[in-house]
Formats: C-alpha cells, structure tokens, sequence
C-alpha cells in the first residue's frame, strides 16, 4: 500500500502500535478521542491503554506520574485543547521535569472550521516553542508520520507532535529517511524560497508550478521541525536565494515566519523575507478548512498573488 493511501492518523498510531508490542513500557493516553487504527492497539493493548476522558489537564498531570514512573508515555488530544488548555501542566509537569512524554495533536489550523475559534489551532506552534525543553514536529506525509512516531519515542525529553487527518500525498520514500536534520530542501530556487510546514507543504509545491509560469524560481522547504531548529542547514539553503517567503495555517505572531524572521535577524542575513499566515484575529466565519483558508488569503491562488505583487 502506497503511503499516500494512508489516513495520517493511522500512520502515526500503526507505528506506535507496533513500537509498543515491544516495549511494554509504552503507556497511550486519550482524552476520550479516538482513531481506527486505535481499536486494535485498545483491544490486543489494554494495558498501556488508557482513556482519561473529557479532563486534558488531569491527562497531563497522569502522563507525569506515568513517566516518572519509568513509562515512555504518548497523550492525544485535539490541538487546542490539548495545548492552550493544559500549557501549565505541560510547562510544570512535562517541561520542568523534561519527562518523556509526547503530546500528539489532531486539528492543526483550520482542520475543524466548521466548529469555530474554540477549535482553531493557529496558536499551538507560539505557546509550545516557548517553553525550553520541548521539540516540536510538524510532519507533512504520512512516511514523516510514522517516522515522527519513531523519533517522538527515542526523544528524551517532551515532545509536540501536531499530525494532519485524512490523506495527503506522498513526499517522502518509506524507508531511507531519518528526518535527523530538521528541514528539507525539495527543490531549490534562486529568486525565492517557499518555507511552509505541514499540509501547507504541499499547497508550496503548487506555488511554485505556478510561479514558474511567470518565470520566477521558487524553491521550497519543508520545515517539519519546528524546535530545535536547524538554523546552520537553513541559513545554507536560504543563502542561494534572493528572496524568502514562508507561508503557514498559523497566526502571523510566533509561528514559522516569525522563526525565520528571527533567524535572518540574529544571523545578520539581509535577505528579503514576507511573511503568509493568518491575520492576529480570531475568525468567526465558520465554514470548511479549504473556505477558511481562501478567507485569511492562505488559497493557492492569493498567495501566488501576494509573492508576484511583492516581487
């Protein structure tokens, strides 16, 4: 089976699923969300499983006790809530201790738009790259799923793991890839470079095809660790190009573009840099994720507008 046939959930919980069959010390917690390929891991693996319920906090405070315990210890929730709602806990319980303990969101950015700002994950990436201990990995297939499963189980401190729903298509061999460095050139370009994470990996590559109509060079970057970042490999690549641009289903404040804002800054590289992402509002349209997107300017078609009007 082909890896983009693959829901990116079960990617991620396949692999800890089969992680766990043979460390017993694997403990999944939930907070009364579930998966498919869930149900097996709760039926064959009930022992490591638990399902704490509607309390995200008390899943945190459990998830300490848990891994202090000596369990290597994995807590699903959706984004904001599992976030923004239990940032004390994560930042005295996980942090303070720097306990093995990975976090995995669902609902990154506008994923449940229909359901309105209380469900909006475009805040998750600024609050958690806050707090020093953490890393934090945004894969954009199903193959870097399963790998940030892998990666997110060797780590030894906490770790955010913040994974899309359905299917997107595939980026990424199998087998062959590591994910060690932190960011991946996917195609170079010497008049700009489309820095993206996630999904929105995907919707950079669409740019580009488009770009090249207008004879502009635009390369893209996967982005896929968001903390620590590989600031040496991406100064590299960004160096054989004029012009940055970073585009992302995130708030303008904290996320990816203020990262390589950052970056430039501190390396003193004076290299144009716009920055694509939602406005510092809350939304209270309410409509499909795709609706949405087109709504804060993050479309195929305005961002192509934006970086041709800027060029």
């Amino acid at each position: 089976m082909k890896m983009s046939d693959i829901d990116i959930r079960d990617a991620f919980f396949d692999k800890v699923y089969a992680i766990a069959q043979k460390d017993r010390n694997i403990v999944f917690l939930t907070d009364d969300m579930g998966a498919y390929s869930l149900d097996t891991f709760k039926k064959t693996l009930s022992d490591q499983f638990i399902n704490v319920g509607v309390a995200e906090q008390n899943m945190i405070s459990v998830a300490a006790g848990l891994a202090l315990g000596g369990k290597k210890v994995f807590a699903y929730g959706i984004a904001p809530f599992i976030t923004m709602r239990c940032y004390e806990q994560i930042k005295v319980d996980l942090c303070c201790m720097n306990l093995p303990v990975t976090i995995v969101s669902v609902g990154a950015g506008y994923t449940y738009g229909s359901d309105g700002p209380t469900h909006h994950a475009i805040h998750d990436i600024a609050i958690m790259r806050s707090l020093p201990e953490m890393t934090i990995l945004n894969p954009s297939d199903a193959a870097m799923t399963a790998a940030c499963a892998e990666i997110s189980y060797k780590n030894n401190g906490p770790c955010y793991v913040r994974i899309e729903r359905g299917k997107l298509p595939q980026i990424y061999d199998n087998h062959g890839n590591d994910f060690s460095e932190g960011l991946k050139c996917l195609k170079s370009g010497a008049d700009i470079t489309i820095i993206a994470t996630g999904e929105m990996v995907h919707r950079a590559f669409k740019v580009a095809e488009r770009l090249a109509q207008y004879s502009i060079d635009a390369g893209v970057i996967d982005f896929y660790r968001i903390k620590p970042v590989n600031e040496n490999l991406l100064i590299e690549f960004l160096n054989h190009s004029k012009k940055v641009a970073t585009i992302e289903e995130n708030s303008i404040i904290g996320g990816i573009g203020t990262i390589a804002s950052e970056i430039l800054s501190d390396n003193n590289k004076q290299i144009p840099l716009k920055r694509m992402a939602v406005n510092d509002y809350h939304c209270y349209k309410y409509g499909d994720r795709e609706w949405l997107n087109a709504l804060a300017g993050l479309d195929e078609d305005n961002i192509v507008k934006k970086i041709l009007d800027w060029i």
